[in-house]
């Protein structure tokens, strides 16, 4: 995120880049221009009132609409348009490595506004993907009931909310280290930040995030639209999805089975909605999607589904053991909060 100040503004702008995602022809990088409203750190001593401040902050963010933007990565250079919501996408056909590359972004009427957005290209050697869910899949959201959902983002922070017991360590076996992980949400554009902050400060792999857009041009099916992208982006990689019964992921999932067939390899559902109907109608999901060779697992925990990717060769065996203690630590936490 970067700063810069400007006559035209009540408030410094600063361009906030996402965590973008690339191959070794193409680098996708978004973000959002707006006018800075002195966010800062959040602790874990924050009261309710201060993060239901920070929040709403977030939520009314002033854009800068149709800010003019100059994108470089190496020689390659192109100027961008933001849309009326302050939206941002770079698309560059550039030849790179594997890693984290760096993409400088400026804008153009005020050159002095600078950033830079960081984008991954997976290694090689990647085994796989992963592609998570982040709402009721690695954090407490309720995101089945609006109002709940709703209070629970506001009245919390990245310090203050902990995730499902044992998922920082399942996640970390699974990213080894090479493995790359992208996170999926129903959360807007506008919590990215906060976001971020989360998956750092719980210690879970770095990746991008696709989040939903509060304007009139959200689409309905984000998740859909995002996993297909990525799928399409690296055609040679195997995925595994990670999502939760409380809403529609099962589903979602199945679907993107069927459109992109060998494609995915296992499908980890997180049990939150143990009503016999809904058990039901993922089990016969899981029928469905066997023919293809994947395999959809409802875990009730993540020691479960550990247990799971350590027997299909996904982790090692003894990072079982890491998941077990962590998932023993977490539950000791939550019970002393």
């Amino acid at each position: 995120m970067a700063h810069g100040s400007g006559s035209k503004h009540a408030d410094p702008v600063v361009i906030v880049p996402y965590l973008g995602y690339g191959n070794a022809k193409k680098l996708v990088l978004q973000g959002r221009v707006l006018e800075d409203e002195g966010f800062r750190e959040p602790q874990p001593t924050d009261r309710r009132w201060r993060n239901l401040a920070a929040f709403l902050k977030r939520i009314e963010s002033d854009e800068v609409p149709y800010a003019r933007l100059r994108a470089r990565f190496g020689q390659r250079s192109q100027e961008i348009r933001a849309d009326r919501e302050g939206y941002f996408r770079v698309e560059m056909a550039v030849s790179c490595k594997s890693g984290w590359h760096a993409i400088e972004l400026e804008l153009v009427e005020e050159p002095t506004v600078r950033a830079f957005g960081r984008v991954l290209v997976p290694p090689h050697n990647a085994a796989f993907g992963v592609i998570s869910d982040i709402d009721d899949t690695v954090v407490y959201s309720h995101v089945t009931n609006k109002l709940r959902m709703l209070l629970t983002i506001a009245l919390s922070n990245a310090r203050t909310r902990k995730p499902f017991a044992g998922v920082g360590a399942f996640y970390r076996a699974l990213h080894g280290g090479v493995n790359p992980f992208f996170y999926v949400s129903k959360s807007p554009w506008n919590l990215y930040v906060p976001l971020a902050e989360y998956l750092e400060v719980q210690g879970l792999p770095e990746g991008p995030l696709f989040l939903r857009n509060l304007g009139l041009r959200m689409p309905r099916d984000h998740k859909r639209a995002a996993i297909s992208a990525l799928l399409q982006a690296y055609p040679a990689l195997p995925f595994i999805l990670v999502g939760d019964s409380g809403e529609n992921d099962p589903e979602v999932y199945a679907d993107i089975v069927r459109r992109f067939p060998q494609r995915i390899r296992v499908i980890y559902i997180r049990s939150v909605n143990r009503q016999p109907r809904r058990v039901a109608a993922i089990e016969r999901l899981i029928a469905q999607v066997a023919p293809t060779g994947c395999q959809l697992v409802l875990a009730p925990d993540s020691e479960h589904a550990a247990a799971h990717a350590a027997a299909e060769g996904l982790i090692q065996p003894s990072e079982l053991r890491a998941v077990r203690s962590d998932r023993r630590a977490d539950e000791k936490s939550a019970a002393k909060a």
